[in-house]
């Protein structure tokens, strides 16, 4: 990626009139040729970022920015625990932050339904999802409330939304986070693939990941941050598999592009910065 970046430094093209069809015309075809550029040069790399892209994707993507050059673009990025999502996302914002770009990124975990009072009468979270509760079920999550605040920002709208207390307490804290409607909103999370909400995006983009590597992370993260022992942890990972198998999994097949979680993620970075300079490389 650094030999394409070396490259895109020295050809620079006229900046075009992107108020009209014909300049945001050649914008589209510019950014298509950009994107095969990646896909070849990723396809060589030792470990590839792009594992399917669907045949309609570009035709899609280029078509939104010629008929719809006002509207905010939105992306999802879904896949099952511990598949690098959360992470890829938090790389997305690091690099974004440093080329200043118009980007915001929000959980959709932060719409689960408050499960405080359920968790206090079963003893602990753990319990309770020895007692047969599905949290990861669709029903489990404020989906309309999430459809109305991605609605919000896609139309230009700032919003609060609730966050998720991720401590083993169930609570929800409403209004909590400040999300404004930039450009380019990136949600993380099942939830936004669930029901209607998945309409709502541009692109959604399926994390796929190694068995074992999604074992060694979700272990890492329950040991580490969330206080949990390693035997409640392999417990909470099957029943995470067995609601992936059930809930995530099927909703593959809604996604525009599948991603290798284990791909490195400086690699990923540089991709973000190819397209940022792609698309900024303007002789005046």
């Amino acid at each position: 990626m650094n030999s394409l970046l070396d490259k895109e430094a020295k050809e620079k093209i006229e900046k075009p009139d992107f108020s009209t069809r014909a300049g945001r015309l050649f914008l589209a075809k510019y950014l298509e040729d950009k994107f095969y550029n990646i896909l070849e040069h990723d396809s060589h790399s030792e470990t590839p970022v792009f594992k399917w892209v669907s045949p309609d994707f570009i035709d899609n993507f280029s078509r939104h920015i010629v008929e719809n050059p006002n509207k905010r673009f939105l992306v999802g990025i879904f896949g099952e625990s511990a598949s690098g999502k959360t992470t890829i996302c938090n790389t997305i914002k690091k690099t974004i932050e440093e080329l200043n770009l118009p980007v915001e990124v929000l959980s959709a975990d932060n719409y689960f339904r408050d499960i405080s009072a359920l968790i206090k009468m079963h003893g602990n979270f753990d319990k309770l999802l020895e007692s047969g509760y599905d949290v990861d079920s669709p029903n489990n999550f404020e989906l309309e409330l999430l459809y109305h605040d991605l609605s919000m920002l896609a139309s230009g709208k700032d919003v609060k939304i609730p966050q998720y207390l991720v401590n083993g307490s169930g609570v929800v804290v409403p209004e909590a986070i400040q999300k404004y409607s930039k450009k380019i909103i990136v949600v993380e999370g099942m939830a936004s693939m669930y029901g209607d909400v998945k309409d709502l995006f541009d692109v959604r983009i399926f994390v796929d990941i190694d068995p074992e590597l999604q074992k060694k992370w979700f272990l890492y993260r329950a040991v580490n941050f969330r206080n949990q022992n390693e035997e409640n942890a392999l417990k909470q990972l099957e029943y995470v598999r067995n609601a992936s198998k059930k809930y995530i999994v099927p909703l593959k097949q809604y996604s525009d592009i599948i991603i290798n979680g284990g791909s490195s993620l400086d690699y990923f970075c540089q991709i973000i910065e190819y397209i940022y300079k792609t698309t900024n490389n303007y002789s005046m």
